[in-house]
């Protein structure tokens, strides 16, 4: 039989609490496969008593749903912020590494300072100003990595819709940036933009 689907909670909020910390974020990134636009992260400090009902990893909400949790998660985190790593950063220090300095922005940006941090993945960026663990698929086990799941899905869609009425001819408003049949055929025929990735390979080959 195949095992129930797990929802995030505070398991790992709460072991961190155990161990003296206080003040945990929770932190994700969105956008690391597109062919154009930023990397987004987003740190949230969630509030135990406050916490909205059906966060959840950003992937498995419709975009109804995540719009209404992230204007939630605003409303009752005890502190939230949201970061980007530019086209211009992405190209100049790799995918990567823009990705955990978009997550060191986020972090730092917290009204609140954070104590203790919950990083999406299994690479911890360099030079936090607290401690922290790394948590594969964090977004579907903490709340704190779900909550900044959909804040940076939410603000980067935005982006890519706002870019889609520069560029309408990629289609950014559906594909947000990724490698579609149609971005790519647009690709061909228009050429990248300013917001494309120059470093990607699909680019770096059209260019050469």
């Amino acid at each position: 039989m195949p095992s129930a689907r797990t929802h995030p909670d505070f398991t790992l909020e709460d072991a961190a609490k155990a161990r003296g910390f206080r003040r945990v974020a929770g932190i994700d990134e969105v956008g690391r496969g597109p062919l154009a636009g930023p990397v987004t992260a987003a740190a949230v400090i969630l509030d135990p008593a406050n916490t909205p009902d059906g966060i959840d990893d950003s992937k498995r909400l419709n975009a109804a749903t995540r719009a209404r949790l992230a204007a939630q998660i605003k409303a009752s985190a005890l502190a939230w912020s949201i970061a980007h790593a530019s086209v211009a950063e992405i190209d100049a220090l790799n995918i990567l590494q823009a990705s955990h300095l978009a997550m060191k922005k986020a972090l730092e940006a917290l009204d609140i300072g954070a104590d203790f941090a919950l990083v999406d993945g299994n690479r911890m960026p360099r030079g936090l100003a607290m401690p922290g663990e790394t948590v594969v698929k964090g977004d579907a086990k903490s709340l704190s990595i779900a909550a900044a799941s959909i804040l940076a899905k939410v603000e980067r869609d935005q982006i890519m819709q706002e870019l889609a009425a520069e560029h309408p001819e990629y289609g950014w408003e559906r594909n947000m940036g990724y490698p579609t049949k149609q971005h790519r055929t647009a690709l061909t025929r228009f050429g990248p933009t300013p917001h494309h990735r120059i470093s990607f390979a699909p680019l770096r080959k059209m260019l050469c």
